[in-house]
C-alpha cells in the first residue's frame, strides 16, 4: 500500500505544477476575487461563518481558501507536498488565514489534534483511497458533537465508462487490488505530458454510505445529479452553462452525488 500511495503522491506533485497554471483552475480569476466553490456544495453545506472546517484532499487549497473567505476557520490536508506548498503560498498571497498540513487521510489523526464543525471533501477524492471503512472512522473522529460531514463526488456509474464514453470498461464494485492507469497528461491541461502511473480504487455508492453508517454517523441525505459541474472528460457536452452530460447518453446517467452525514 505504501508503494501505491508513494506513486500517487508523485502524480499529484506533478499535477500540482501543471494545474496551478491551467485555465481549468483559473488561479488568476481566483486571485481577483472569484470563489472556486460550486453552487451545489455552497447551498448544501450552508452558512460556514465562525465554523471550523477540515478539508480532506484539498489539492492546492482553492476550495479551502474559498470556505475561509466565506467565514470558516479552515484546515486543509493533502498527500502532495507540492500541493501544500502552493496552498500556503496562495493563502499568504491573498492574506487569507488558512492552515495546511501535508498528510494522507489515514495518518491525519496523528497530525491533527482537533475536532471540527464540518468535515468536507469533493470531486475525485475517494478513488484514491483503498479502504472506505477506515476513511469513515477517520471522518467520525474529526467531527464535533452536532457537526457533520459533507461530500460531493463523481458518481461511480460514470466512472465505469471507457475513455470515449461509449461503452462500459471499468468495474462498479470495489476490489482490494487497485486499477492501474498510465497518465500521459493532466485532466486540467490535456496537451501537457507527465507520463506517470497511478493507482485508483472503485467504490460503489453503497460503499460510501455504509462506511459513514458503520462509523456511527447519521445519513441526512443522499442526492444524485444527472450532470457534472466540471468538464473533466472528453466525452462530455455542455447542455447549459456549468452543466455537462455524457454526449452519447445525455440525461440518462448519474454523474455526481452528494452525502451529508451528522455526528
Amino acid at each position: 500500500m505504501d508503494q501505491y500511495f508513494e506513486t500517487n503522491k508523485q502524480l499529484w506533485n506533478k499535477l500540482t505544477q501543471i494545474n496551478i497554471g491551467s485555465k481549468f483552475y483559473d488561479v488568476d480569476g481566483f486571485e481577483a476575487g472569484k470563489l472556486s466553490l460550486n453552487s451545489i456544495e455552497m447551498s448544501e453545506v450552508g452558512d460556514v461563518r465562525d465554523k471550523t472546517l477540515l478539508h480532506l484532499q484539498c489539492h492546492f487549497g482553492m476550495d479551502t481558501i474559498s470556505w475561509a473567505k466565506l467565514g470558516a476557520k479552515v484546515t486543509g490536508i493533502d498527500i502532495s507536498e507540492n500541493a501544500i506548498i502552493k496552498a500556503r503560498e496562495l493563502s499568504n498571497k491573498l492574506e487569507v488565514n488558512a492552515n495546511f498540513i501535508c498528510t494522507d487521510i489515514y495518518n491525519s489523526p496523528n497530525k491533527i489534534n482537533e475536532k471540527f464543525d464540518i468535515v468536507f471533501t469533493s470531486y475525485g477524492t475517494i478513488c484514491w483511497l483503498p479502504d472506505l471503512n477506515n476513511w469513515g472512522e477517520v471522518i467520525k473522529e474529526f467531527i464535533k458533537p452536532g457537526g457533520f460531514f459533507y461530500i460531493v463526488e463523481f458518481h461511480p456509474v460514470v466512472l465505469m465508462l471507457d475513455e470515449a464514453g461509449k461503452k462500459l470498461k471499468y468495474p462498479y464494485f470495489h476490489s482490494d487490488e487497485p486499477l492501474s492507469f498510465e497518465n500521459e497528461s493532466s485532466y486540467a491541461e490535456p496537451d501537457t505530458k507527465i507520463n506517470q502511473v497511478s493507482y485508483e480504487w472503485t467504490h460503489s455508492l453503497s460503499d460510501a454510505i455504509n462506511a459513514l453508517i458503520n462509523a456511527g454517523l447519521k445519513i441526512e441525505y443522499v442526492h444524485e445529479y444527472p450532470y457534472s459541474v466540471y468538464n473533466c472528460w472528453t466525452f462530455l457536452t455542455e447542455i447549459e452553462p456549468g452543466k455537462w452530460v455524457v454526449k452519447d447518453y445525455p440525461n440518462l446517467l448519474p454523474l455526481m452525488y452528494s452525502i451529508k452525514a451528522s455526528n
